[in-house]
């Protein structure tokens, strides 16, 4: 490998997903949805391979077959969630809109025998637009009574983020298995809406791996820039979803900091990789 070739080899590791409705071969058809807020109906598409035929073979990924993601253009109103597989390779589920806006659909697959890869295409629902101004970056939040804060730096370096989870100013330390680890964590670069994937460590029941209040991912930043993190966890059978702000900046490493060792950068790149089991 040259080192023309290894450097464009080490840039494309770090293309973020969720860029493109077609990509290595397979393409994320339109999607059927409500035209307007408040519309209650089915939400539905194909993933179509290289001749155009509905995928009917996925292989699980975190538990499941496909993850949508759909989030407003302004990074309001994510939802995670997941579609069922008809026979026809038709997904669907019941959807309905809270607002009007630009919205992007992200499919997270791994078509059995293909790559594992993040489809995009954007929606438009009608209705009265307010846009949501994006939040001021910050290292907590709260939903539902519970407190999430965030250690550790997204950074295009790549390394840990750690999530703590406390509710009434104690941690929570039973939280439970969602989707094969204890969080769920998606980043979106502002702006453009570019979908990192982000890795747990660990993984429940394996001995080592607390039910929380820390939950610890491994993340890389394609760029500087702004990002939303949305963590999804599991406590009390019901699933929450905690969203931050945060920066990556272009800062030069400090002379005094140790050379970076060991697995760091494993499992860290913005594509997909090791973590499929």
């Amino acid at each position: 490998m040259t080192t023309a070739h290894a450097a464009h080899h080490h840039a494309a590791a770090l293309v973020p997903g969720g860029l493109q409705v077609a990509e290595q071969g397979y393409a994320l058809s339109e999607i059927t949805a409500p035209a307007t807020a408040n519309e209650p109906g089915a939400l539905s598409f194909r993933i179509l391979d290289a001749a155009g035929v509905p995928v009917t073979a996925f292989d699980e990924q975190h538990e499941k077959e496909l993850h949508l993601i759909v989030v407003r253009t302004d990074t309001s109103g994510f939802r995670h969630v997941h579609p069922v597989l008809a026979d026809d390779g038709t997904w669907s589920i019941d959807w309905t809109w809270a607002h009007a806006g630009s919205y992007r659909v992200f499919a997270d697959i791994h078509p059995t025998g293909g790559p594992a890869l993040t489809l995009t295409r954007t929606v438009d629902v009608a209705g009265a637009l307010e846009p949501t101004p994006l939040p001021a970056p910050s290292r907590t939040t709260e939903v539902d009574g519970y407190r999430v804060a965030l250690a550790g730096d997204l950074a295009t370096a790549g390394g840990p983020l750690t999530l703590s989870v406390s509710r009434d100013g104690r941690p929570v330390t039973d939280l439970q298995p969602y989707l094969g680890a204890y969080g769920h964590l998606v980043a979106l670069r502002a702006g453009d809406l570019a979908y990192l994937h982000v890795h747990p460590q660990g993984e429940p029941g394996d001995g080592v791996t607390p039910a929380g209040p820390d939950i610890t991912f491994h993340a890389q930043a394609p760029s500087v820039g702004t990002y939303r993190l949305f963590l999804d966890f599991q406590h009390e059978n019901t699933v929450r979803t905690a969203e931050f702000t945060v920066a990556v900046g272009g800062a030069p490493e400090h002379a005094d900091h140790a050379p970076h060792v060991g697995h760091d950068h494993l499992g860290a790149h913005a594509g997909h990789g090791a973590h499929h089991h």
